[in-house]
């Protein structure tokens, strides 16, 4: 058998920790050194990283809340289309595998959830936001579309933040075609959309 030849290590950490805290990462190196088992701890809040690496957060498999504290957000970019998650909202876990782009908005903090409750609020704010995407969707017209979600964007962020993001992200988010944003980022006209709730 191959326990002669492999053996496992594994970094012991104090009772004190979790194990939701500690992330098993296995690593097979040469046939001559040993399978190494290591333990990385992740942390319990995320600020000022960069994309590539929020991305990877988003992926490792743990649920994250988009800090309620703070007027910030992030755009998740999936193939076929892109969601907006704002603060409260959770993303990650089972939610995000198939991310392929984030666009972090205005000072970025994820916070880990830690307990049930926790996640089961957080999947609702994140329901809350697909649904005020969606009342905007529902307008027929393509450009109305772009119009209202530049509007609902420039109204929470300030507008050179929305500036800032690609019309790709917008497009994706109320399906329209980038062109379509960019003329509605040059149209003066301001529409409004009342929000059910």
């Amino acid at each position: 058998m191959d326990s002669e030849k492999y053996q496992r290590y594994q970094v012991a950490f104090p009772e004190s920790r979790t194990a939701d805290s500690v992330v098993m990462v296995s690593s097979k190196l040469h046939q001559a050194i040993p399978s190494v088992s290591v333990a990385v701890s992740l942390p319990t809040m995320i600020e000022g990283v960069s994309p590539e690496q929020l991305l990877d957060y988003i992926r490792s498999g743990q649920v994250w809340t988009v800090n309620s504290r703070q007027r910030n957000g992030v755009i998740l970019c999936k193939p076929f289309h892109s969601e907006f998650a704002g603060p409260g909202a959770a993303i990650g876990g089972y939610l995000d595998p198939d991310c392929q782009r984030v666009i972090p908005m205005g000072k970025l903090s994820l916070v880990r959830a830690t307990c049930h409750q926790e996640r089961q609020n957080a999947y609702l704010i994140r329901r809350q936001w697909i649904k005020l995407t969606q009342q905007v969707t529902d307008k027929s017209a393509p450009l109305q579309r772009a119009q209202l979600i530049l509007n609902q964007f420039e109204n929470y962020f300030d507008q050179e933040t929305v500036a800032r993001i690609p019309d790709e992200a917008f497009a994706l988010m109320v399906g329209v075609l980038p062109y379509t944003i960019r003329m509605a980022r040059r149209t003066p006209g301001k529409l409004t959309v009342k929000v059910k709730a």
